[in-house]
């Protein structure tokens, strides 16, 4: 049986010719240079901020040259998040993580800009014209090489003045990811095969049938924006997005985003602007309001529309507006049917939270798909657009992309808040070195039951695992559960838990290190320590005791490194001064007054072996905390003992100035969980103030 489908090869009606100098050249000598372009991230602007890439776009469009097309084309392809594998081993936590969000769907948003200059014909031209209606295209040659340069040279000013913006960054494209390679199907090819640049490219047959199209296994649905009668009262640069927005905040998102990221199925949404002769246009608009004028007796709709056209008229020359015309399209799919009857209901009702009336293409999808190709921005039939100024129809520009990850490879993991996929995220380094900030300082503030606690042990858990050492001042164990498992992860050698109970007193060895180096910062974290145990917080010792305070703690720690059968620890400080030091200032004469050893000893006796705190300094567990990277103070227990405290508080201050002052080079993380309970206490506070200089320039 004799087929009555009628075939073509996809060579005979390509409209391009080739790529050459990075330019897109078609079989008319239009030249096309394309742009990846990177938008600013989704929830990431304010009104003033839409207002300003508004503007930013309005100059770049300005330079460029008449009958020249913009094409700004962005490509929605729904993808499965995987984990990403970087050969490192992951924590049970970090794997569970993974595994709760594997497989979740989300958009993967990818733009381009395609900058064509034609001529006033094929500006001109309907889609009877298309090439899909010829047998065959005839290459001609573009004889005016200036016209040539001075495009080119448009098309760099456009770029330069987009990226000097700040808010959106333009990249030209290169001949090999056009054309593609051994290893990229390059741009091209993608589009045919509607695919993006993470899927293998098949290529498939297209099918045109009447008011159908298919390409492979997916059917094609098209909505367009070209007629006045479909398009909304009024346009903006942006609008509130109520979802997300409160009386106190103000969450903006760009005009076309419903039709953007918003719109959650394979789409590629087509933006384009045709820049035609502006004296010319305007002449043949007075034209047709004068003879709209002379017909005006025989109808209404003629004086009407004469009307019309005179504010048209009035107001881009009062206001020095340019005149172009635009053509907008949203191109979803799907692979039957069913799904897609579902998705043209989605486009339609997107479209209409944009004010618009949907509409749905059913003659011109195949013209409308072919002048959609790369560099066949000439191939658009001029009755798909319709009449507006410049800055009317950027608005119709989608003008966010999806969240990126940071490619810092410090950070956390959080997930986008539209589509719930994990992203990395460095809130540390990187505002930094952007000028958004100059510290790493942290503060969380929220309600009872917001998840403060739970947020901080997820960060704190990403910091440790990338190498950060933790110190964490905690109040209602709420970093016992993470602690407990490092510390069964590690077998013992971190996840240290310092907690008071009856049964387990919390206890330290303030005499103890690991590698017996007792430097500046050791020292005096000792005499402050027996110094805060000796005299009361308003009583302020005297010149000559601090001096004699300083020489016992020297001397013991000369005969700690001299005699290794002395075991450092309080216990033995205290018989050293009870006996030698004792012995040493009755040699020197030192007058009570200057030193009283016997007040001195009295005080801190009981801190000393069968003292009511004696375990308090003895600990006989020979633990540096120096090198430990994760440890936690609960000081829920303490926290109103006038004793306890500010001994621990004094421990916690040591531990972490010895890591900041001999960890060089190495991420330190002070936490202080219900930091307004810690910064009540004087002492505490008094540290917390002080640390702001030497962490910040750490």
């Amino acid at each position: 049986m004799r087929g009555t489908l009628k075939t073509s090869t996809l060579e005979s009606k390509f409209p391009l010719l080739r790529v050459e100098n990075n330019c897109i050249i078609s079989k008319f000598a239009d030249i096309t240079a394309a742009y990846r372009v990177s938008l600013p991230e989704l929830f990431t602007l304010t009104g003033e901020e839409y207002e300003a890439l508004h503007g930013a776009w309005l100059k770049a469009l300005k330079v460029l040259p008449d009958y020249t097309v913009v094409h700004k084309q962005d490509f929605f392809i729904e993808e499965r998040y995987t984990a990403p594998n970087d050969g490192s081993e992951r924590s049970f936590l970090a794997r569970s993580y993974e595994r709760h969000f594997n497989e979740r769907p989300y958009l993967r948003h990818t733009c381009y800009l395609f900058v064509t200059k034609t001529t006033p014909e094929r500006m001109r031209q309907t889609s009877a014209s298309s090439v899909l209606c010829r047998g065959f295209i005839v290459p001609r040659e573009m004889r005016d090489t200036d016209a040539v340069t001075r495009f080119l040279e448009a098309a760099e000013q456009m770029e330069r003045i987009l990226n000097d913006s700040g808010l959106v960054r333009v990249e030209r494209l290169t001949e090999a990811e056009i054309v593609g390679t051994a290893d990229d199907a390059g741009l091209l090819a993608r589009y045919f095969a509607l695919s993006d640049e993470r899927r293998p490219v098949v290529n498939e047959d297209i099918r045109l049938d009447p008011g159908t199209m298919r390409i492979g296994d997916k059917y094609l649905s098209m909505h367009t924006l070209s007629d006045l009668d479909v398009l909304p009262q009024s346009v903006a640069t942006d609008f509130r997005y109520e979802r997300l927005s409160t009386d106190r905040s103000d969450c903006r998102l760009s005009f076309a985003a419903p039709v953007g990221l918003l719109l959650s199925c394979n789409h590629v949404y087509n933006q384009v602007i045709f820049l035609d002769d502006h004296d010319e246009t305007l002449k043949r608009l007075e034209a047709s309001a004068r003879n709209m004028n002379s017909l005006a007796a025989y109808s209404r709709s003629n004086a009407i529309n004469r009307e019309w056209i005179e504010m048209y008229l009035n107001e881009a020359h009062s206001q020095g507006l340019r005149s172009v015309r635009c053509h907008c399209n949203v191109m979803a799919w799907a692979e039957n049917e069913a799904e897609l009857k579902r998705i043209r209901n989605d486009v339609g009702s997107q479209l209409a939270l944009m004010g618009c009336t949907p509409h749905r293409n059913t003659v011109d999808v195949p013209a409308l798909f072919w002048a959609g190709i790369p560099g066949a921005e000439g191939e658009f039939p001029a009755e798909e657009s319709f009449p507006t100024f410049l800055e009317q129809a950027l608005c119709f520009f989608a003008e966010e992309t999806a969240y990126r990850s940071s490619p810092s490879p410090f950070g956390i993991k959080l997930v986008d808040r539209l589509s719930g996929i994990p992203l990395h995220l460095d809130i540390s380094d990187e505002p930094i070195k952007r000028g958004i900030t100059t510290n790493r300082n942290k503060f969380v503030l929220g309600p009872s039951g917001s998840g403060k606690s739970f947020f901080m042990n997820h960060l704190i858990r990403h910091y440790y695992e990338q190498g950060a050492h933790v110190l964490l001042i905690d109040t209602g164990n709420s970093y016992k559960g993470l602690c407990e498992l490092i510390h069964r992860r590690t077998r013992g050698e971190d996840g240290i838990y310092l907690n008071y109970t009856d049964e387990a007193p919390i206890c330290f060895n303030p005499f103890y290190v690991e590698d017996g180096v007792y430097d500046v910062e050791k020292r005096e974290s000792i005499k402050t320590l027996i110094l805060t145990l000796w005299k009361r917080e308003d009583e302020a010792p005297t010149r000559s005791e601090e001096v004699a305070l300083s020489n016992a703690v020297n001397l013991y720690l000369t005969k700690i490194k001299s005699d290794p059968a002395v075991v450092p620890s309080f216990d033995t400080f205290y018989e050293f001064v009870a006996t030698d030091y004792r012995r040493l200032l009755q040699q020197k004469k030192v007058r009570e007054k200057d030193f009283d050893w016997a007040n001195f000893l009295n005080v801190l006796e009981p801190f000393y072996r069968g003292g009511e705190y004696d375990y308090l300094l003895n600990s006989n567990r020979q633990m540096d905390l120096l090198h430990k990277r994760f440890i936690v103070f609960e000081l829920d227990n303490i926290s109103e003992n006038r004793t306890l405290l500010p001994v621990v508080t004094i421990i916690i201050m040591e531990t972490f100035l010895a890591k900041m002052r001999r960890l060089q080079g190495v991420r330190k993380v002070l936490l202080l969980e219900e930091a307004w309970k810690a910064i009540a206490k004087e002492g505490m506070a008094s540290y917390v103030k002080y640390l702001c200089a030497p962490v910040q320039a750490a």
